[in-house]
């Protein structure tokens, strides 16, 4: 299938999550399990991570997030194959 111009093909399904790795912010509407957030230096309520970075709510065994249907506005604005995924994918590799 053409239309891609030359841009590989991004999926979730073929990803490591890279995007789980970033600052996710908690907004005050958000409805995420407390005990998963925690609060930054600067203050700020963020979803908490692992040792290793990756956000509290991941899944490891199947790469995706546990509490989708509770996950934080950030996370539901994070447009797959976005120009912004496209750079977090690349600076992972």
């Amino acid at each position: 299938m053409s239309g891609n111009h030359g841009h590989e093909r991004v999926s979730c399904a073929s990803c490591d999550a890279v995007c789980c790795r970033l600052t996710v912010v908690v907004m005050p509407d958000d409805d995420v399990p407390p005990h998963l957030v925690e609060r930054s230096p600067e203050g700020l309520e963020v979803m908490g991570r692992c040792e290793d970075g990756w956000c509290v709510a991941v899944d490891h065994a199947r790469m995706c997030c546990s509490i989708y249907e509770q996950r934080p506005q950030v996370c539901r604005k994070f447009a797959m194959g976005s120009g912004y995924c496209r750079s977090v994918r690349h600076e992972y590799r």
